[in-house]
């Protein structure tokens, strides 16, 4: 990953990376309420990921915001796994496998032994690139905020 890096998110990547999230759910037809599409800290996510127990990166290409990744807490020694996204003119390189390695490696870090995640049938690929990563799909849990996922996956760190 020479021509790529991964860095934490400040303020100057908000724009960008509200931006690409919002590009890659409208193009799923999940820009809808229900989705992290309307999510009130989307604008601002660099704020959000400051708590302790969560983190954000993004990754770059020459600068340029092309994916990002997160990790918040959820419940007791599980983290869950937010905003795996990339840029299309990037996806089918194994970058999802990378971004999904490198944050499971920080929720190690943060002391989760354990990662949750969200998604919608709509997303396939995420979905391939999760399950083919160790996620095991599970039952809804109760208190699911973004209430238009309807697929779940745990992993054991």
């Amino acid at each position: 990953m020479t021509e790529f890096e991964f860095k934490p998110l400040c303020a100057a990547f908000d724009p960008e990376i509200a931006a690409l999230i919002r590009e890659n759910l409208q193009a799923h037809g999940l820009d809808i309420p229900g989705t992290a599409y309307y999510d009130a800290a989307l604008d601002h996510l660099s704020t959000y990921y400051q708590s302790p127990g969560r983190a954000y990166c993004v990754l770059l290409k020459d600068g340029t915001v092309v994916g990002g990744v997160g990790v918040a807490e959820f419940r007791d020694d599980c983290c869950e796994l937010q905003k795996l996204y990339l840029a299309d003119a990037v996806k089918g390189r194994g970058l999802g496998y990378e971004m999904l390695h490198f944050i499971e490696e920080r929720a190690r870090s943060l002391g989760y032994r354990r990662i949750y995640l969200e998604t919608h049938t709509k997303l396939a690929a995420a979905i391939h690139i999760y399950e083919r990563s160790g996620y095991r799909e599970i039952r809804r849990p109760e208190g699911v905020v973004h209430s238009t996922m309807n697929r779940f996956y745990l992993k054991q760190l």
